[in-house]
């Protein structure tokens, strides 16, 4: 097989394409859900109650409505709304749904990479060296995020964005605290505008100013007689008694100490042990689908089994894609065999099992329903494609463009994998 032939060429390119799609697909809206019905009026609901799956979250889809007759502040959460929704019949809230899948979803995808770029490469040992090194940075990363301390800090801004949104309006009182690390950041931020000992302005707390930060706004800084310092913001690098705290207090910064006052917050409530906030990922799944799961069913002795299910599940995950990767070094680290084409035939599978992943979780949401609901339903699957009915309402359920982002994935994959297949016959042939 001649790698420099144009089959081959365009067969690599192709991939190289495909490879690049992979950061898109993690952060685009894979599939769209809204709820219709009288209450939610095409005014001021135009596409219902929509809320958007991505593959590192569940996430709002309601737009803000302005016009003459309604005027909003800001978009209504739709994932809260429809949480609200479903609980009367008994259905856990949505972000329910594939904790352990959204977690190591960015794994997963570096995971395809990494067997793409081994598949491009034609020569066994460079093939086993860029697997080697490959798998082993990517074991090493998803480790220290899973099991490591403070392995949150590993996950995007989006995944994280996505568990804060799955607190929905229950989290408004540990919001409405100011978090301790937010007080060390602002603090030291002030020490770093001068020695004088500057203030935030009157009424503005370390936690709103972070908020600020994380719309990219300034905030004015003062002496502690509340003169502004010219001096400490000119030193700064600031216009006149301005300050930009994004720099030293990123999102992430502010996402995660959230994640810890609810954490502190939830299990400060809880009657028995008090476990310490670590920041891992091991934790973090449990601990946050135990919480999304009592949103508004708190009954332990119905949850509890889900619980320990989703931390065996995460485990068996984690193991496994180790010895995934072990497997395919071991089995495809020669360009030639059966196996060698697992390295592109399950990447492009991708489209198929987010289908298969899609609707396992829609069939469990209609058959694992909690008998505290205020109405009884019998156990159903929701529509995963079309136009439904569940009582007054009206489901609507299609895909949205990250899905045909992976679609078009597919299919470069399957176009490079055809022009490497011919290019291999018309060598075997010519030998």
């Amino acid at each position: 097989m001649n790698a420099k032939s144009p089959k081959m060429i365009l067969s690599s390119i192709l991939i190289v394409v495909a490879i690049g799609l992979l950061f898109p697909i993690y952060n685009a809206p894979i599939w769209w859900v809204s709820l219709e019905a009288p209450q939610y009026p095409e005014e001021a609901f135009p596409d219902g109650v929509r809320i958007l799956f991505h593959l590192n979250g569940v996430f709002n889809g309601c737009q803000k409505t302005d016009n003459v007759e309604i005027a909003e502040s800001e978009a209504l959460d739709c994932v809260h709304e429809m949480d609200a929704i479903n609980h009367y019949v008994g259905m856990y809230p949505i972000a329910s749904g594939g904790p352990v899948e959204l977690f190591f979803s960015i794994f997963l995808l570096a995971l395809v990479g990494v067997m793409l770029v081994a598949y491009i490469c034609v020569k066994p040992l460079i093939r086993t060296i860029i697997m080697v090194v490959g798998f082993g940075a990517l074991t090493a990363f998803m480790g220290v995020a899973y099991l490591g301390g403070n392995g949150l800090n590993l996950l995007s801004n989006n995944y994280l964005d996505g568990r804060i949104t799955v607190l929905g309006q229950e989290a408004s009182d540990v919001l409405d605290k100011t978090s301790s690390a937010a007080d060390e950041q602002v603090a030291a931020l002030q020490d770093a505008l001068g020695e004088g000992g500057v203030d935030l302005p009157k009424g503005m707390d370390a936690l709103s100013a972070l908020k600020k930060s994380q719309a990219g706004e300034k905030i004015e800084v003062v002496e502690a007689d509340g003169s502004e310092v010219e001096e400490a913001s000119a030193a700064a690098g600031h216009d006149s008694g301005e300050a930009e705290v994004s720099s030293d207090i990123s999102k992430k910064d502010l996402s995660i100490a959230f994640m810890e006052e609810a954490f502190v917050d939830y299990w400060s409530r809880q009657p028995g042990e008090n476990p310490e906030w670590n920041g891992s990922g091991k934790q973090f799944i449990s601990w946050h689908y135990e919480k999304a799961l009592g949103k508004y069913f708190p009954d332990k002795t119905i949850t509890q089994p889900l619980v320990d299910n989703v931390k065996t599940s995460a485990n068996v995950v984690f193991w496994g894609l180790i010895v995934i990767m072990i497997f395919l070094l071991v089995v495809a680290r020669k360009p030639k065999g059966l196996f060698n084409w697992l390295l592109v035939i399950i990447p492009m599978g991708l489209p198929l099992f987010f289908v298969v992943e899609y609707v396992t979780w829609l069939w469990w949401y209609g058959h694992n329903m909690n008998t505290m609901g205020a109405f009884s339903l019998k156990p159903f699957t929701p529509t995963a494609f079309g136009q439904g009915k569940v009582a007054q309402f009206t489901t609507n359920s299609y895909p949205e463009y990250g899905f045909w982002l992976i679609v078009l994935f597919a299919v470069l994959l399957g176009a490079a994998a055809y022009l490497r297949k011919q290019e291999q016959e018309s060598a075997e042939e010519n030998n």
